[in-house]
């Protein structure tokens, strides 16, 4: 196994600075790979070169049970740490019960086929609805039987995370959006998580693909997926179509002048942010092992990314904090968002 750059969560237990996501392997991001024995090749080629560290969710249709089944064939499945999310519907979020917390663990635990799930990743939709400390407890309780290695959240702004800091849970990891088009952490996220040690794992660091040389010089597309529609989004918060189109002008200048691409610099920007642990690289139908070796080797000449520091100065950052946007009931960022996928089991 090639050795990669790593980072500790806690002592003893460490992942890859690039961590394997795998939403696009849910039937509603295309299903990835026509088969299972070429994710699997796709798995192991990575696990090879050292990205041993995987992102999933309750939610994500299949994946958990598709990565315990990878599990299986491993000399060592224990090379290799899966980190999960607990994410319950919004429209029962009242309604949920201990019990069912409860058993969407056991849930998890049973796909994955293991004794003790790595990371629990907990989100929240609607902070005025009373539960949510109820269900960090029970969360806790089951990290307490050993259930659970480690806690984390994902979505949550910087006001809550310090409060259940504060309360005494102790949450290792935020899962946030963060990318050169999306820089809510900088507000004050990245400064809490470098002062309070919670990792920071940015997802959407290529904006859904957007960060890529192939949409210069392009017109905005008209047919997007869902995913693409919350990063275009996004970009209408900074400027629109044309600002963006400045920003891959000046990342294409740089890139060719360095031998590398626009990809690999997007998300080695994010990587070097103050606070950033590791970044989520989602795995699709083609393995980005290679790839990623080269963004984890790549360096620049000091003063490479001057002109890119002055195009951010002058680039407003999408208003609020994390998640904020798309909390906002009614709003257009919300309305893309599914929030009723997870058939919880246990009593109501």
């Amino acid at each position: 196994m090639s050795e990669v750059q790593r980072v500790e969560l806690v002592p003893g237990y460490s992942v890859a600075r690039i961590i394997n996501g795998c939403w696009q392997l849910t039937p509603d991001h295309g299903g990835g790979p026509g088969s299972e024995k070429e994710i699997f090749r796709i798995f192991s080629e990575m696990v090879e070169l050292g990205f041993t560290t995987f992102d999933c969710a309750d939610i994500y249709t299949g994946v958990e049970e598709l990565l315990g089944r990878f599990r299986k064939t491993l000399v060592d499945p224990g090379v290799i740490q899966v980190h999960t999310k607990f994410v319950p519907d919004r429209n029962t979020l009242g309604q949920l019960t201990a019990a069912q917390l409860e058993a969407a663990v056991d849930r998890s635990l049973r796909r994955l086929g293991v004794d003790q799930l790595d990371l629990v990743q907990f989100h929240w939709w609607n902070y005025g609805v009373p539960g949510m400390e109820r269900m960090t407890d029970v969360l806790l309780a089951a990290q307490q039987r050993g259930k659970i290695r480690l806690l984390g959240v994902t979505n949550f702004d910087t006001g809550h995370v310090r409060r259940m800091l504060q309360a005494g849970l102790p949450l290792r990891t935020l899962q946030a959006q963060y990318s050169l088009l999306d820089r809510r952490p900088e507000r004050h996220m990245t400064r809490c998580c470098e002062e309070t040690g919670v990792a920071l794992l940015p997802y959407g660091v290529l904006a859904g693909g957007f960060l890529s040389e192939r949409y210069l010089d392009q017109p905005a597309p008209d047919r997007m997926n869902r995913s693409l529609t919350k990063y275009r989004l996004i970009m209408d918060e900074i400027g629109g179509w044309d600002r963006f189109q400045s920003l891959l002008a000046l990342l294409v200048e740089i890139a060719r002048a360095h031998q590398t691409t626009v990809d690999q610099l997007a998300a080695r920007w994010v990587m070097d942010q103050p606070g950033v642990a590791a970044i989520i690289l989602g795995t699709g139908h083609r393995s980005r092992a290679r790839r990623n070796l080269s963004l984890a080797s790549l360096e620049l000449p000091p003063g490479t990314l001057a002109p890119l520091q002055q195009w951010l100065a002058d680039t407003p950052i999408p208003p609020g904090d994390m998640y904020e946007l798309e909390r906002a009931p009614d709003g257009r960022h919300s309305g893309i968002i599914r929030t009723e996928l997870n058939a919880l089991e246990g009593p109501a």
